[in-house]
């Protein structure tokens, strides 16, 4: 019987090499063909979508026109999620201006009106801005306030210089009736009802608001300042290289840690001696390392940090002065309290007020615990986060 046979020979290993050569060869010319003519439209051909299934050949053919045939090969692989492409080419245009080392956000626009920072600089209505200020404050101080500690606050701020720009956090809504002090006019009021001095921090004292300011002082309302003086204190903090501060603290009036408690005769000191089994290690917290919240003082590089360790929701800041540390290295010799100006904690308990009485328990019963509650979730949480991280990077946390 006669052998059927197929239509056509088969071709011989030779054609086929042959033809494959000449297939790859037309690829690589038409490719650098293509970027010879970056006017040429890709979107104008009559592609079939289901050849570039995921690829918008628009968008392609305006985010890349006009590169180089490197910034052609970034581009793709910017496409394919590789990050680590040229920083410098996600977008580029003949027209259009893209800058990626400008701040998030802020590509579109060149580098020179980019205006990443601000201040509380209180400006006027009229006049040229160049006149605004006879002069720019380096110091930011902030107080958290009730209209009922107004004498207080009145005989705090005015240990303050010029030098110094003043923010009242007020937590009673009270604003205006602070206007019977001439400095009032010069200061910023921000309010916000039944809030903490952290719950301001965190919402209004970014890094880059408070940039312009090498020193942040985050004070109480219930803080006597006569034997305080504002400018002495920041020459001392200069002279000791103190990153965080306070403010020593008259030890008759009743102190909770030995390592706040003024000291006669010096100058600075940090590091003490607490009760037995307090302290693990004597550069670390409660006897170095160490100050309270209460009246607090950050240089701008601190502050930096320590903003992006205040947590949301834990607005009472119980645990942050044990963890301040982790902000600045080495920490027993950065952080410290100053003895030559000191001031005396009162302990009016002014926020207790601030409550609501719950289950039969007065208001600042509730805010206690709350504080007390704080104070844990925050230590679980930097723990946690700490055990996290060891274990993505396989290594053995320090003890």
């Amino acid at each position: 019987m006669p052998v059927p046979i197929r239509s056509g020979t088969p071709k011989k290993p030779s054609e086929m090499m042959r033809l494959f050569m000449t297939t790859f060869i037309g690829i690589i010319f038409g490719f650098f063909l293509g970027i010879s003519f970056p006017t040429l439209s890709l979107s104008k051909m009559n592609l079939p979508s289901s050849l570039f299934p995921s690829i918008d050949l628009t968008y392609i053919e305006d985010k890349y026109s006009g590169l180089s045939k490197q910034a052609l090969f970034n581009a793709w692989a910017s496409l394919k999620g590789n990050k680590e492409a040229s920083p410098l080419l996600p977008r580029y245009n003949k027209t259009e201006i893209w800058v990626p080392t400008n701040p998030r956000g802020a590509e579109r626009l060149p580098p020179g009106i980019v205006a990443s920072e601000s201040d509380f600089y209180l400006r006027r209505l009229w006049g040229l801005p160049s006149e605004d200020l006879t002069i720019e404050p380096r110091y930011l101080v902030t107080f958290t306030v009730g209209y009922d500690q107004k004498k207080n606050i009145d005989a705090a701020v005015k240990k303050f210089s010029e030098n110094f720009t003043i923010v009242l956090f007020h937590y009673d809504g009270r604003t205006t009736e602070w206007d019977e002090f001439e400095w009032s006019k010069r200061t910023v009021h921000i309010s916000a009802r039944k809030q903490t001095k952290w719950w301001y921090a965190k919402r209004f004292l970014h890094p880059d608001i408070v940039a312009p300011y090498d020193y942040i002082f985050l004070w109480d309302e219930d803080l006597g300042v006569e034997h305080f003086d504002a400018e002495k204190y920041i020459k001392l903090v200069r002279k000791h290289g103190l990153e965080i501060s306070q403010p020593g603290l008259d030890p008759d009036r009743g102190t909770t840690w030995a390592m706040t408690k003024r000291r006669d005769g010096i100058e600075v000191h940090k590091d003490t001696e607490e009760r037995p089994g307090w302290c693990t290690d004597p550069h670390l917290p409660p006897c170095a390392a160490f100050v309270e919240i209460m009246a607090t003082v950050f240089s701008r590089d601190a502050w930096r940090c320590v903003w992006h360790m205040i947590q949301n929701d834990l607005v009472h800041g119980w645990g942050l002065d044990f963890a301040l540390r982790k902000c600045v290295e080495p920490a027993h010799e950065k952080i410290g309290v100053v003895d030559a100006q000191w001031i005396i904690h009162q302990g009016v308990p002014s926020l207790g007020s601030q409550g609501q009485a719950q289950k039969g328990k007065a208001p600042w019963e509730g805010v206690r615990e709350r504080c007390r509650k704080e104070w844990t979730m925050f230590q679980d949480r930097m723990t946690n986060a700490e055990k996290v991280y060891y274990k993505a990077m396989e290594m053995d946390p320090p003890n």
